[in-house]
């Protein structure tokens, strides 16, 4: 048996083959202008016949019309981290769109969760975008920073953050300082966010920044627990929907 999970983000689309072995096959586009065909893509690319049951989740997941079954990217990132990893209590995702904190039961069900979707500033298309503005490419940002100092960014608000960065470089400030500075930036927004909730005492870190090892360290010193991710961290809400598909159809991991 196999399953087909795709999760419609708002920067990028993921998708996962799954069957009894795990992790089959991951896919990974850009979600564009047009959500519907990437998800279109993605399903075409990846279903065959042998593929028992798909779940899509993520924002454009109504528009999928060959999908068996809708799941919340909620329920979905939960799912999925928690596969990635067993002993964790709570996930925090940060997005394109909006980041994500998901506090989770004994049983490994949701218990609480909170959506930040209102501020930009949270959110990797901000990194992404101030990245673009330093000349730093995301697939870089671990060897540029490595041995950096963190310029303090001030602005709490997408817009002005931008503008202070691009000041900052006037004044000839290093480009690897200012992307340690926005990562701090991030990362204390990130966890003030994140406490709000009781995350108990390992936390899984998902989402494109996960990619990142600098990233995931300063998010958990101001997070002040464990933090852990996993390659396929960025891949949560397609494995969760992969996931789901294969206890639907009867069978347990």
């Amino acid at each position: 048996m196999v399953t087909l999970g795709i999760d419609s983000g708002s920067k990028t689309t993921k998708a996962v083959l799954f069957d009894k072995t795990g992790i089959v096959k991951t896919m990974l586009v850009p979600t564009s202008a047009n959500p519907k065909k990437s998800l279109n893509r993605l399903y075409h690319e990846l279903y065959s016949p042998q593929v028992n049951y798909t779940v899509v989740t993520g924002y454009g997941r109504e528009l999928l019309a060959a999908a068996d079954q809708q799941v919340t990217e909620i329920t979905c990132h939960a799912k999925g981290s928690l596969f990635l990893n067993p002993d964790i209590q709570g996930i925090v995702d940060i997005g394109g769109q909006d980041s994500k904190v998901i506090v989770l039961n004994q049983q490994g069900r949701v218990k609480d969760f909170l959506m930040n979707d209102k501020c930009a500033a949270g959110t990797g298309r901000f990194i992404e975008n101030t990245m673009g503005i330093l000349e730093i490419e995301m697939d870089d940002l671990d060897r540029t920073i490595a041995s950096c100092k963190p310029v303090h960014i001030s602005s709490m608000c997408t817009v002005f953050a931008e503008s202070e960065v691009i000041s900052l470089l006037a004044k000839d400030i290093v480009p690897g300082d200012i992307a340690l500075g926005v990562i701090h930036s991030i990362a204390e927004r990130t966890a003030q966010f994140a406490k709000r909730l009781a995350l108990g005492e390992n936390i899984f870190f998902s989402g494109g920044l996960s990619n990142s090892k600098i990233m995931t360290e300063i998010l958990a010193s101001y997070l002040e627990i464990p933090t852990k991710t996993h390659p396929y961290g960025q891949y949560a809400g397609a494995i969760g929907a992969a996931v789901i598909g294969w206890e639907k159809c009867g069978e347990r991991l």
